[in-house]
C-alpha cells in the first residue's frame, strides 16, 4: 500500500517521471488511484499508455435518413413503445434488479422509426424516457436480423460542451470517465517535455514523428484530424514492435555467447531409444526429435519450443530428450501447471525408463516431511529425474547437475516462473512443449530468437473427433445419444463454467450433477472441481480410469492431464464462455484411443449469432493451428515479455500483433537492417534492456 504522498504545488513543475498522484486536488489518496498504482500506473507517463477506445468529432443532429451501420449517429425523436424485462440473474447496487430495455423511437425529422435498446439498466430508465416529450440521443447503429438498432445510447447528448468524444477503458476497475479526468488534469506545458530522450533519437533516425505529438494527437491534446490520428497511433504501434523486436535482438545476442555441455549423442543411441515403444514414432516425431538432439550436441543451451496439437505425441520426443541427458548421468526438471498432469507425466516416463532411473514427483500437496526428502535427494543426485508442478522453483529445490528442463504446457506459466526454474543450473538446456499451436503471427513476434519444432502428424491408431453444437431443440437427442454410449461401457465428460451458482445467467456444476443424477438415477456419477483437495482429485479421477464411474461433472480442471482411452464424449455446457483454444484441449480429452471421439458444443440458452459463428469454427476444423489463430484474434496475444500471459494485454499496451500486423511485418523488415546501420545507438537500446531480466531471458 503506498503511505505516503509528494505535492507537487505547481503543476507547471511537473514532470512525466512524477508520481500519478501529484495530479490528484485532495490531501488523501483516492482508492482509484491506488488501483492504478497496484495495477502498474505510477507515474504521469505510464498514464499516457492507456489508449483510448475510440476518438472522434461529435456528429451533427441528422435525420433518420442518414443512419449507417458502425457509425456514431446523433438524432433527434420521440418515443412511441417502451417494453422492459428483467435481466435475468443481473442484479445492480443494492441488488436491485436490473432490465432490459427496448424503446421504438420516431424520428423527428422524417417518418422514420428506429429501435433502442438497453442491456443491464436500472429500472429508472422508464421513468426518465416516459417524462420526455422528445428527446436527442448518441449511439453507434448496429444491424440486427436485418433491422437497424442502437445499443445503450447515450440521452440528451447535445447537452454537452464537448466537440471531440473520447472515451477511455476500465482498468483494475477504475472507470474510463476518471481515467480521462486525469489525463485532462495534464498541464499543457508539461506535453512539450521530450517524453523518452532515448527513444526520440531512434524516432529522429527512422524520420518519424516525436513521441509528444503522437501521444497529443492519441489523447486528443492537439486539432484531431482522423488521418493524423491514424498516423500518430501507428507511430507509437512502429516504435512497440520495433522495441520488441530490438529485445529479440539483444536476447540472440545473449544466447549466442552462453556456452552449454555438448552431450555428443550419437545417431545409433538414438536409434536404440526410438525403440523403446511398442509403436512406430510418426515422421514428424522423428524429425523434431533428430532436431532436438542436434541443439544438444551444439555446445550452446537449447532453447526450442516442440508444438503440436493435443494427442500428436509431444510426450514420446519428451521422453527421448530426456533419456539422452539421463544417459549422460545429468539430471532433468519436468515442470507442469497442474498436479493432474505432473502425475500422469510421473506414470508415463516410469512406465519407459521408471527401471533404469529414479523418477519423483514433486508437488504441492506432499507433506512436508517427504518434500525435505525430495531435496535432500536431489542435492545428493540421487534423483535422476524429477517431475513437478510450481513446487519446483522454489528456493528449496537445489540439483546437483540439471542440464535439462522441460516446461510443459508454457501458456500457463509466467516468464519469471520458467526463468526460475532455468536458474538451478548452469546454461541449461530448455524444451518447451505446447498443445496450444503458436499462429505464425506470435512464432515472429515472440519467439523470434527461439527454434520451433512442429508436430503435425496424428498417430495412426486415432479415430478422430465429430464435433456438434447442440441447442435447446436437439438436447433429448443429445442425451439418448450419451445413454446409448454408456451402454456401450464407454464414459463421459461433461463440463461446467462455474462450480455453483453465480448468480450469472451460466450454468453451474452443482446443478448439472443434480440433474443428471434425477436423469439417470442407477448410473455412477462423480464430480471434480478447483476446490477438491489434490489427494480427492486423485481419487475422483483414479475411479473414472479404473471405470467406476460413468459420467464424471467437472470444471475446465481436466483441460489437461487427464488421460482415460476409454471416455468417447465430451459436453461443455457454456461453450462460448471458454476460449477456442481451451474448447479444442478439452475435447482432445476424448478420442485417445482406437474408438471415436463426440464433442457436444451444449448451448441451451439462444446465443448472438457472433458467438454460434465461432463456435462453428470448432464444428468444421480440428486443426489446432487454425483454432489458436482464431482465438488469438478475439483474445489478443499477451505481454510478450512480462508476467501477462493469459491475452489481452494491460491497457499500457497499445500494439496489437492481429490488428497491426501490416505494421509488425515492416518492423521485422527494417530491425536488421536498422541494426547495422545504426549500431551504436542499437547498442544503448540494447545495453538498456538487458538490464530487465524479463526481457534478457528467451523464455
Amino acid at each position: 500500500m503506498l503511505c505516503t504522498k509528494s505535492r507537487v504545488s505547481n503543476t507547471n513543475k511537473l514532470t512525466w517521471e512524477s508520481s500519478l498522484l501529484d495530479l490528484s486536488k485532495t490531501s488523501r489518496i483516492p482508492k482509484n488511484l491506488q488501483k492504478l498504482y497496484d495495477y502498474g500506473i505510477l507515474t504521469v507517463r505510464d498514464l499516457l499508455w492507456i489508449a483510448p477506445l475510440h476518438v472522434q468529432k461529435k456528429p451533427s443532429l441528422k435525420s433518420f435518413d442518414h443512419l449507417h451501420i458502425g457509425e456514431l449517429f446523433l438524432g433527434k425523436a420521440k418515443l412511441i413503445n417502451l417494453k422492459l424485462t428483467p435481466a435475468y440473474g443481473r442484479k445492480g447496487k443494492s441488488k436491485v434488479q436490473l432490465f432490459n430495455v427496448q424503446a421504438v423511437i420516431k424520428d423527428l425529422l422524417s417518418e422514420n422509426y428506429l429501435t433502442l435498446k438497453w442491456f443491464n439498466a436500472y429500472p429508472n430508465i422508464k421513468k426518465q424516457l416516459e417524462e420526455l416529450d422528445e428527446f436527442s440521443f448518441m449511439a453507434e447503429v448496429s444491424d440486427f436480423k436485418g433491422t437497424l438498432q442502437a445499443i445503450n445510447p447515450k440521452l440528451n447528448p447535445d447537452n454537452e460542451s464537448e466537440d471531440i468524444l473520447i472515451k477511455y477503458p476500465t482498468v483494475n476497475t477504475v472507470s474510463g470517465r476518471f481515467i480521462k479526468t486525469y489525463i485532462d488534469r495534464i498541464p499543457q506545458s508539461l506535453w512539450t517535455q521530450t517524453l523518452y530522450p532515448k527513444l526520440e533519437n531512434l524516432l529522429q533516425s527512422l524520420k518519424r514523428d516525436s513521441l509528444n505529438t503522437s501521444f497529443k494527437m492519441l489523447h486528443a491534446k492537439s486539432d484531431f484530424e482522423k488521418e493524423a490520428y491514424k498516423k500518430e497511433k501507428n507511430n507509437i504501434i512502429y516504435l512497440e514492435f520495433l522495441l520488441d523486436q530490438i529485445k529479440v535482438v539483444s536476447r540472440k545476442r545473449k544466447n549466442k555467447k552462453l556456452q552449454a555441455r555438448k552431450f555428443n549423442i550419437s545417431k545409433e543411441r538414438l536409434i536404440q531409444f526410438e525403440k523403446l515403444f511398442p509403436y512406430e514414432l510418426t515422421v514428424d516425431q522423428v524429425k523434431v526429435t533428430h532436431e532436438i538432439i542436434n541443439d544438444l550436441n551444439t555446445g550452446h543451451p537449447m532453447m526450442r519450443i516442440l508444438q503440436g496439437d493435443v494427442g500428436s505425441g509431444k510426450t514420446t520426443v519428451a521422453i527421448i530428450t530426456a533419456l539422452s541427458i539421463l544417459d549422460k548421468g545429468s539430471q532433468v526438471a519436468i515442470m507442469s501447471p497442474t498436479e493432474a498432469l505432473a502425475l500422469q507425466h510421473y506414470r508415463e516416463f516410469g512406465r519407459y525408463i521408471g527401471k533404469e532411473y529414479n523418477i519423483s514427483l514433486l508437488v504441492g500437496s506432499q507433506s512436508l516431511s517427504k518434500k525435505k526428502e525430495i531435496y535432500d535427494e536431489l542435492l545428493q543426485g540421487k534423483i535422476d529425474l524429477i517431475i513437478g508442478t510450481h513446487s519446483l522453483f522454489q528456493e528449496s529445490v537445489v540439483f546437483k547437475d540439471l542440464q535439462l528442463a522441460i516446461i510443459d504446457e508454457q501458456h500457463k506459466f509466467g516468464v519469471e516462473q520458467r526463468q526460475k526454474l532455468v536458474s538451478k543450473g548452469k546454461s541449461v538446456h530448455t524444451l518447451i512443449m505446447s498443445a496450444t499451436p503458436i499462429p505464425r503471427t506470435l512464432q515472429l513476434a515472440r519467439y523470434g530468437d527461439l527454434e520451433i519444432s512442429t508436430i503435425k502428424s496424428m498417430p495412426s491408431n486415432r479415430k478422430g473427433i465429430k464435433t456438434r453444437i447442440v441447442e435447446g431443440s436437439n438436447m433429448e437427442n443429445f442425451l439418448k445419444f450419451i445413454y446409448t454410449r454408456i451402454t456401450l461401457n464407454e464414459q463421459i465428460y461433461i463440463v461446467t463454467p462455474a462450480i455453483e451458482d453465480s448468480q450469472m445467467d451460466i450454468n453451474n456444476l452443482k446443478d448439472i450433477s443434480i440433474y443428471f443424477k434425477k436423469l439417470f438415477p442407477k448410473l455412477e456419477i462423480g464430480e471434480v472441481h478447483g476446490k477438491v483437495s489434490s489427494e480427492g482429485k486423485r481419487d475422483i479421477l483414479k475411479s473414472f480410469s479404473d471405470k467406476k464411474l460413468n459420467i464424471l461433472i467437472a470444471t475446465s480442471v481436466i483441460e489437461v492431464g487427464i488421460d482415460n482411452p476409454n471416455a468417447t464424449v465430451m459436453a461443455i455446457y457454456n461453450p462460448e464462455r471458454f476460449g477456442l483454444s481451451s474448447l479444442h484441449q478439452l475435447r482432445g480429452r476424448v478420442g485417445r484411443g482406437e474408438k471415436p471421439g463426440f464433442c457436444f458444443l451444449i448451448a441451451d440458452k439462444e446465443l448472438n449469432l457472433e458467438s454460434i459463428e465461432r463456435l462453428r469454427i470448432l464444428e468444421q476444423t480440428h486443426d489446432g493451428f487454425k483454432i489458436a489463430e482464431a482465438d488469438l484474434k478475439n483474445r489478443g496475444q499477451g505481454d510478450l515479455f512480462g508476467k501477462n500471459q493469459s491475452g489481452i494485454s494491460n491497457s499500457k499496451r497499445i500494439a496489437n500483433i492481429i490488428d497491426h500486423f501490416h505494421i509488425f511485418e515492416q518492423v521485422t523488415k527494417e530491425v536488421d537492417t536498422f541494426a547495422q546501420s545504426n549500431p551504436k545507438l542499437i547498442d544503448e537500446i540494447i545495453d538498456h534492456v538487458l538490464n530487465d531480466a524479463k526481457v534478457s531471458y528467451t523464455i
